[in-house]
């Protein structure tokens, strides 16, 4: 059954207005949360590059380590988070903020076809 604009169905939740349905909004990204921290992109990407070099136990040791920076503990948790769940989104984040995104490009090429747009019956 379609809506109609203007008519609000029966049991259907309506926001106030001016309040956000989402009130939290989207969860930071790792980037921002070590911008919102203070940290510059250059001190980020130095230690990111550094604790991507390192193996899982001294990744740990750093995650535990009381005396850790904010950064340091930071991407450790996150490269810690990325391991448990097998997932190579976070180390790809970590890169791509350290070292850049890869360029990508687009074949626009195409072959013109030797046949009538309209054919003749």
């Amino acid at each position: 059954m379609p809506f109609k604009k203007g008519v609000t169905p029966p049991g259907a939740k309506v926001f106030e207005k001016g309040k956000s349905g989402n009130p939290k909004g989207a969860p930071r990204k790792l980037a921002t949360q070590l911008k919102h921290i203070g940290y510059s992109k250059g001190e980020a990407a130095e230690t990111i590059n550094v604790m991507l070099a390192m193996k899982i136990d001294e990744v740990r040791e750093i995650y535990e380590n009381k005396d850790s920076t904010i950064l340091e503990k930071t991407i450790a948790a996150a490269l810690k988070r990325s391991l448990e769940k097998g997932s190579l989104y976070t180390i790809d984040t970590l890169l791509s903020r350290s070292h850049g995104k890869p360029a990508e490009s687009v074949d626009m090429t195409h072959t013109m076809i030797e046949q009538p747009l309209f054919p003749e019956n």
